[in-house]
């Protein structure tokens, strides 16, 4: 009879080790993991205060701002632009940068844009033109203190490093991301964030 019943009980339980509590109002889905007792140790995210977020390779947090677990990602806030500078506040860490060995990546539908850029720039082969994304996103209040700066977009593809976007001294100071983004959206509509992808667990 005790088999019967802990043979009973036991479906009820497995599933719970996997499944995350909410952190705040959001889900936390397999195989992310907020604790030990929960999701999958190799997908750990934080919850700090009721907000879920992301650790960088450097050991700075980034706001998650969704997740999509049936497409395997989910999108961090970019770090906000210091006011009256044109300088990321992750500046002094060389932007944001993934740790390898961990299952997530940088996926390739966001167009990063770099802003307060040395001349070198001019020399790859980024949109750096009157009519880069990155001239609409100085008129918006964040992106203010980076007009009249050299500066340029890019997409995110496959042939570049899926694990940095990286900002420095002498190159470029700040940065913003918006996924997913289509030349005809005005920049109201923009979806600012940085997209990452996981690999699913084996």
């Amino acid at each position: 009879m005790f088999l019967i019943v802990s043979l009973l009980i036991l479906p009820s339980h497995v599933p719970a080790l996997d499944a995350c509590p909410k952190c705040g109002s959001m889900n936390v889905p397999y195989p992310l993991s907020i604790g030990d007792n929960c999701g999958n140790p190799r997908y750990r995210i934080y919850c700090n205060n009721g907000t879920l977020e992301f650790l960088s390779a450097q050991g700075l947090y980034y706001r998650i701002l969704s997740i999509n677990p049936s497409a395997h990602k989910l999108v961090i806030s970019p770090p906000m632009i210091v006011k009256n500078t044109c300088c990321s506040s992750d500046l002094a860490l060389g932007g944001l940068r993934l740790d390898e060995n961990l299952p997530f990546n940088i996926s390739t539908r966001n167009t990063v844009m770099l802003f307060n850029c040395s001349d070198n720039i001019l020399l790859s082969p980024l949109n750096c033109s009157s009519t880069s994304y990155c001239r609409q996103y100085e008129e918006v209040e964040e992106g203010s203190g980076c007009k009249g700066t050299l500066c340029c977009h890019f997409l995110k593809d496959t042939s570049m490093t899926s694990h940095m976007i990286r900002v420095r001294v002498g190159g470029c100071t700040a940065y913003t991301s918006v996924v997913n983004i289509k030349p005809e959206d005005p920049v109201d509509t923009w979806n600012y964030g940085i997209e990452l992808q996981w690999l699913p667990p084996f």
